[in-house]
């Protein structure tokens, strides 16, 4: 019998064990996942809210020292710089230049923030000014305030501070105001429907990166008044762009809504108003 008959297995053997040892010596245990967050913060775009309240409390947060003041507004999960810039009645790019944000698309759950422009009065909750008591001789000389006329049947019977919403679209009301349930006025109608300014402004918003609202329109008539237009299926107008009261601004649409309506929202220093009380009768 051939000698190399008895050899070639452990010849085999061999080669397998160093092929194996090999093998063996170039897997590598997996890596650790590293956090490079800074500081452990989590941060969010204008249109992508905050979703973890992991800071680093050895560090205080942007602006802390300014936390709880009038005008100011401390960051918590799941805003963003649009959210909180509806909710006190302020457009998203004031919010990123009063507040100096070298990346306006990014906040920080903790981070304080400024919402009144810089210099503003700023009502401060609980605090009532009272009026100096006059002197007899400058009582006198005063004439007693006269009474305003009542508003008329086709009148708002709020104070719009002369801005004269009118209604943003033609069709049948379908869902009122009610402060908890529906921050405004559900309007029907059908796709493509015109929705128009309900009174001068700027456009301060126009995307869909507001949950809920879909393809919306925020527009700004003073320091007082906000309006809101959501679920739109067309926005035709771009932000910072003027538009005058009447002026279509969008088509009716569905999105991120269960039928085609408009939404329409009223806010008076951020807070949400009955829209019906500045709008004429119809």
């Amino acid at each position: 019998m051939n000698p190399l008959f008895h050899f070639r297995p452990l010849v085999l053997t061999a080669l397998t064990v160093v092929l194996l040892s090999a093998c063996s010596s170039s897997v590598r245990a997996p890596a650790p996942v590293e956090d490079r967050s800074p500081m452990g913060r989590t941060s969010t775009s204008a249109n992508n809210p905050v979703t973890s309240t992991s800071v680093d409390a050895s560090k205080p947060m942007p602006g802390s020292e300014n936390a709880g003041k009038p005008g100011y507004h401390t960051v918590q999960r799941g805003e963003t710089l649009t959210r909180i810039g509806l909710d006190n009645g302020q457009g998203w790019r004031d919010l990123a230049r009063w507040n100096q944000l070298s990346n306006p698309d990014v906040i920080e759950v903790g981070q304080v923030l400024r919402v009144s422009p810089p210099g503003a009065a700023v009502e401060t909750p609980g605090v009532v000014v009272r009026p100096i008591a006059q002197t007899n001789a400058s009582a006198s000389s005063v004439s007693p305030p006269k009474p305003e006329p009542a508003p008329s049947a086709n009148q708002p019977s709020g104070n719009d501070e002369g801005l004269g919403f009118i209604w943003p679209a033609n069709g049948a009301l379908i869902a009122g105001f009610d402060e908890a349930k529906n921050k405004g006025l559900d309007i029907a109608g059908k796709a493509g429907d015109a929705i128009v300014a309900s009174a001068d402004g700027q456009v301060v918003y126009a995307g869909a990166g507001l949950r809920g609202y879909g393809n919306l329109i925020i527009l700004k008539h003073n320091n007082t008044f906000l309006t809101a237009y959501a679920h739109n299926q067309a926005l035709l107008v771009k932000e910072d762009q003027k538009v005058r009261k009447g002026q279509k601004i969008a088509e009716m649409g569905k999105s991120d809504a269960d039928r085609v309506k408009l939404h329409f929202e009223v806010r008076r220093q951020g807070k949400p108003v009955d829209p019906a009380k500045l709008l004429p009768a119809r």
